[in-house]
Order: C-alpha cells, then sequence, then structure tokens
C-alpha cells in the first residue's frame, strides 16, 4: 500500500499546483472521513486548546485543518521529486540572514515546530544548509527508506535517529553543524517536563534548552506557512532569542511552547493536530485520548 501510495504522489507531482491543490483538498477530506482515530485526535485536541470557539467554529477549524494536511501533503510530491527550481518557487525563504549570522557566531539549533508543511520547509532548507537533524524512525520501512532519501538528495543532511542518543549531536553542534529540531512531540516522559501548552500540560522534551547550554549554541526559530493553492509556502526565521537559555531549565522550555503557541494561534488550520500531543499525562491526570 505504501509503494502504491507515493506512486500515486510520484504522478500528481507532474500536475500544476491549482490543481495538485484540488487533488490535496480531496485527499485531505477522506482522511477527514476515513480516519475515525485521527478525526477524533483532532477533534480532542480542538477542543482542549479552543475551548472559546463554539463547537461549530471547531468543526470548521477541524476540517480546514485536514483540507490544508491534504494540501500539504500533495505539495510534499513536488519537494520529494521535482528539481530544486522547482522547490525553491514552492517555498521563499525570509530571513536567512538570520541563520547565516547565528552560525557566523557559533553553534546553532534551529527550531522547527510541526506545521502542515515541514516536509517541505526541511528539504528547502537542504538546498541551502548541510544540517543535522533528529527523526524518528518509520514503523513501515518502505515508508522510513524512501523519506530517508528524499530529505538527504541534495545534500548529506545526517539523520540522527532519537534511538542513537545524543553525542553525536553534540559533537556535530560543536563542529558548526546546525541542528533542526522539532521539539513539540509527545514521546513519553523520558527526557521531558510537563508545561503548558494552550493551557493543558503537556509532556514536552526539554533537550533543546539543555542542549543550548551544553554547546552554547543559539537558538533561531523557523516556521513555514502555507497560502493559497498558487502562492509560494513562506519559511520564516525569526530573531535568535536572547538570553536563552536561562539556566531555569522549566522556565525555557515554557518559554519554547508559548513561541509554538503563539504562532498556532496564527494559522490554527496549519499546526499538527493530528499527532497525540497530550498523550503523556502527568501523574494522577486521567488519559485524554481513551
Amino acid at each position: 500500500m505504501t509503494r502504491i501510495g507515493l506512486t500515486i504522489l510520484w504522478i500528481l507531482h507532474f500536475l500544476p499546483r491549482r490543481i495538485l491543490s484540488v487533488f490535496g483538498q480531496a485527499m485531505g477530506l477522506l482522511f477527514l472521513l476515513l480516519s475515525s482515530d485521527r478525526r477524533y485526535v483532532v477533534t480532542k485536541n480542538l477542543d482542549l486548546c479552543f475551548p472559546h470557539l463554539s463547537s461549530a467554529e471547531r468543526t470548521s477549524l477541524r476540517l480546514k485543518h485536514f483540507l490544508s494536511l491534504g494540501r500539504a501533503l500533495s505539495d510534499c510530491s513536488i519537494a520529494w521529486w521535482s528539481q530544486p527550481s522547482s522547490i525553491k518557487k514552492l517555498a521563499i525563504i525570509e530571513g536567512q540572514e538570520i541563520l547565516d549570522q547565528a552560525l557566523s557566531e557559533g553553534p546553532v539549533i534551529v527550531l522547527a515546530p510541526h506545521f502542515v508543511g515541514l516536509e517541505i520547509l526541511g528539504i528547502r532548507l537542504s538546498i541551502e544548509k548541510h544540517a543535522q537533524t533528529m527523526y524518528s524512525k518509520q514503523k513501515d520501512p518502505v515508508l522510513d527508506r524512501f523519506l530517508q532519501s528524499r530529505r538527504t538528495r541534495f545534500r548529506e543532511t545526517k539523520l540522527i535517529s532519537r534511538q542513537d542518543g545524543i553525542k553525536s549531536v553534540i559533537r556535530a553542534l560543536k563542529a558548526r553543524l546546525p541542528l533542526f529540531f522539532l521539539p513539540d512531540m509527545d514521546f513519553g516522559p523520558k527526557d521531558a517536563v510537563f508545561v503548558p501548552f494552550f493551557g493543558t500540560s503537556a509532556a514536552t522534551i526539554d533537550a533543546v534548552p539543555r542542549l543550548a547550554a551544553l554547546t552554547k549554541a543559539k537558538v533561531v526559530p523557523v516556521i513555514i506557512r502555507q497560502f493559497g493553492p498558487n502562492e509560494p509556502y513562506k519559511i520564516k526565521f525569526f530573531p535568535t532569542w536572547n538570553n536563552y537559555p536561562s539556566g531555569d531549565l522549566l522556565a525555557d522550555t515554557k518559554t519554547m511552547n508559548k513561541f509554538i503557541e503563539d504562532q498556532a494561534r496564527t494559522m490554527p488550520e496549519q499546526y499538527y493536530w493530528v499527532h497525540k500531543r497530550f498523550k503523556t499525562r502527568p501523574p494522577g491526570e486521567a488519559k485524554i485520548y481513551d
């Protein structure tokens, strides 16, 4: 099934973007209708994070999310198979000078939260920079091999499995190889602290402030935003965080989550709500997704 799905996406990448977007939205709608598990997860996440919205407004936001997610998946076909010139038209970069300046001064951690265009962001930036990134091995070996091959086809991006440990990451950071770090997934209580995300305690990896303290790395956030069917995605680098880390691990992790939350509020349909962000609960709290 994985090979069939990838073959369909390969065929789609030849289409004009406006038509490709229509197929993408159709895929998103099918995902909404057929995947009861992910539909339930998105519903619970939106109920938790947007309690001020009416039920109808949250239902509308859920639909927009799946449509946005489907569009991003179809656009990934361009990032996976097209030439660099086409990928540069797919996603433009704003503020790259911020990253360049930070790299000229020392180690850099690029904070890249999960918005629907994240795969496009990674491949677009790989055209410009050598980097390292943490990744989670996919359960499907065919998909795992495919994603690794696509993410490294322009430069020898160093892919580090979360199961491989952190020592090689630290060595590469000290050698001025920027680390693209995805900080907002729930991987359980290990190496995580509970800090608020949209007002709900979320198990959050505290590796960013810890790594920044160990390596004296600067933290540069980056976000990708989706626009209309014929418009390019925008990858935006934000100014380097000042006085970060502060030495207070909990406060620094809260700062990170607050930044992600603030960006998600500007485009709520584009945050990665299909993830069980609140799966791990503090001791004594009831599970959210059961």
